[in-house]
């Protein structure tokens, strides 16, 4: 794979195929990068709710049951910040909703200046070639007596696009923060099955790669 430089990425822009809404401006384009910036939503995962036998802990089962009602949904309104609490994790929308070509895919990361306030993108990783949405960015803040303030509408991580050497067949993603709180967990129900029994010889049995890669 090749990595975009700043040129190639405008370029990509320019004819359509590579796209941001909201227009990208001049400070978010870098050398080899895409600086985003952090949108208005911010969902906070719940730790009680009220339950037949009082206040009851939300436990999650990443599987089968993470939906809105695990969390509280923020929107904030032009001008407002979000305070986020020492050891606290939320998720949060990007600002800009992205359409990546299906020859290309990009690799997440944060910018340095967020990792020297104390905090992390947790589940940093690939956006797929032919994605289209917004994207939910997991952050926590890692100190321990700190707040730190975000605020709505500042460059916050950095996509890096590389090319893909072949064509490959894309399928909708789960990058959305809509599918977040409708829940993550639609998955093959085949594959939750055996993952929850823990027969995982089986799984790959079940799903064996169909084309040729020796």
């Amino acid at each position: 794979m090749s990595v975009l430089v700043k040129q190639q990425i405008l370029e990509r822009i320019k004819n359509g195929g590579l796209a941001f809404k909201p227009g990208l401006d001049n400070l978010q384009i870098q050398g080899h990068s895409v600086d985003l910036r952090l949108g208005f939503t911010f969902m906070i995962p719940k730790v009680w709710r009220p339950g037949d036998g009082g206040r009851e802990a939300v436990n999650l089962d990443p599987l089968h049951n993470i939906g809105a009602s695990h969390f509280d949904i923020v929107e904030l309104e032009q001008g407002q910040h979000f305070d986020l609490l020492p050891n606290e994790y939320v998720l949060v929308s990007s600002l800009e909703t992205i359409t990546v070509p299906k020859d290309l895919m990009a690799v997440l990361y944060p910018r340095s200046s967020v990792n020297r306030r104390g905090l992390s993108i947790d589940l940093t990783g690939i956006i797929d070639a032919g994605y289209s949405g917004k994207l939910v960015l997991p952050i926590r803040n890692n100190t321990r007596s700190q707040t730190v303030r975000l605020y709505p509408g500042e460059r916050f991580c950095q996509l890096v696009f590389q090319q893909l050497m072949g064509e490959i067949e894309t399928k909708p993603s789960r990058h959305h923060m809509r599918d977040v709180a409708e829940g993550l967990a639609k998955e093959d129900e085949r594959e939750v099955d055996l993952i929850t029994k823990g027969d995982i010889n089986k799984l790959k049995e079940a799903y064996p790669i169909k084309e040729d890669i020796s």
